[in-house]
């Protein structure tokens, strides 16, 4: 939940939160006294009665500054995974649910107001003819692409073993092959890349430099990649690509030579150490 002063009561007369500009107080009803009063950060009906009034009552760093003013648009909690899963391609409400589904409802629904407020995404109609719209970024908004990649990049780079409850989806793996990729290395190299990575299924496919990516099987691709989340080592190099296909971290299909070319063109930096001053 986003920094606030805002305050919690919750008594006989119902739950209360108060804030530097608002007051809303609920009706007496029955409720979960350890999740409303312990379990407050964690509770998604509290975040998304607090993320309704943050859209409505919109606080700003009061500072005249380009950088300030893009956090406020895209500091607010689950806003730049937002924009990720739209990078890789439009998405319905449904759609958005489903990459992230830990976002309340009412959450999703503010922030995706907040974001068509300021221009970075529209709502349009399905190309297919369906009833429900979908949202897609617009050109403003597609040049938040460079500036997410190299955050993935960076961010990357503090990865450590995935916790019991970490999900990964498969916007997180295709923008991981964009934020990894290294141009410089594929000059004159053609090749396909499908990559079968847990349950999500996704494709890179490299010309002379220039990437692909997208969800779903490659057809004709050079080399299947069938992982879990043995990738992150074989991206930073922890583990190599023999040793990944000798002891089974690592399934291919295809030339088995490829996997090493496939380490050296999409390659996290190594986890930062720190230095005694």
């Amino acid at each position: 939940m986003t920094d606030a002063r805002w305050r919690l009561v919750v008594d006989q007369d119902g739950v209360t939160i108060a804030g530097d500009r608002f007051q809303l107080t609920t009706a007496p009803r029955e409720f979960d006294v350890d999740d409303a009063v312990y379990g407050v950060t964690e509770s998604a009906e509290m975040e998304a009665i607090v993320a309704e009034l943050d859209a409505m009552t919109r606080r700003t760093y009061g500072q005249y500054c380009g950088i300030a003013r893009s956090m406020e648009v895209l500091g607010e909690r689950w806003a730049p995974l937002i924009v990720r899963d739209l990078l890789v391609s439009p998405k319905g409400f449904s759609d958005l649910r489903r990459g992230l589904p830990r976002i309340p409802v009412d959450v999703l629904s503010a922030r995706l107001r907040e974001l068509e407020h300021t221009g970075v995404i529209r709502a349009v109609h399905a190309p297919d003819g369906d009833a429900t719209d979908v949202y897609e970024l617009t050109d403003y908004g597609l040049e938040l692409e460079e500036i997410l990649v190299r955050l993935g990049r960076w961010g990357a780079r503090l990865l450590g073993r995935p916790l019991p409850e970490d999900i990964f989806t498969e916007s997180a793996l295709i923008m991981s092959l964009r934020s990894t990729f290294r141009p410089e290395l594929a000059r004159r190299l053609h090749v396909g890349f499908e990559l079968r990575v847990l349950d999500f299924v996704g494709y890179a496919r490299v010309d002379n430099g220039a990437l692909a990516t997208g969800v779903g099987p490659l057809p004709n691709a050079d080399l299947v990649i069938e992982t879990g989340y043995a990738i992150k080592d074989l991206m930073t190099g922890e583990l190599s690509a023999a040793a990944a296909i000798a002891d089974g971290a690592v399934r291919v299909t295809g030339d088995p030579k490829l996997l090493g070319k496939f380490t050296e063109l999409f390659r996290n930096p190594s986890t930062p150490t720190a230095h005694a001053a």
